[in-house]
């Protein structure tokens, strides 16, 4: 359809995010997230078994990590690999327009 050129989903609501599939196949997956003034529930890391590339392209995001503890801060252009295990949270992404970003996930056990 029309809509079908636009990234930009609308902006959730505060404190939530929202997720949507752009691509995929059997061993990897594209998102789009879209954030408002959101952060991971508190003490909830996330540790997944795939690799995770994400990419800002609005607004500005804060991640904590984990072995080893760092906090990385991203802006439009920025990008971050995680890999599998290591666990990670969104400490903060910005309010109203909100924060957007790619996020590109793939089977550990294809990238050797």
């Amino acid at each position: 359809g029309g809509d079908a050129a636009s990234l930009a989903p609308p902006c959730p609501a505060f404190g939530n995010e929202s997720t949507r599939l752009l691509a995929s196949a059997a061993t990897w997956r594209l998102l789009l997230i879209a954030s408002n003034a959101y952060r991971s529930p508190r003490g909830e890391w996330m540790d997944q078994s795939d690799h995770e590339w994400v990419l800002v392209l609005q607004g500005s995001a804060c991640v904590a990590l984990q072995n080893p503890d760092r906090i990385v801060d991203l802006s439009p252009g920025d990008h971050l690999l995680i890999p599998p295990h290591q666990r990670h949270r969104v400490e903060r992404t910005d309010p109203y327009p909100g924060t957007l970003c790619i996020a590109l996930h793939w089977n550990a056990l294809v990238a050797r």
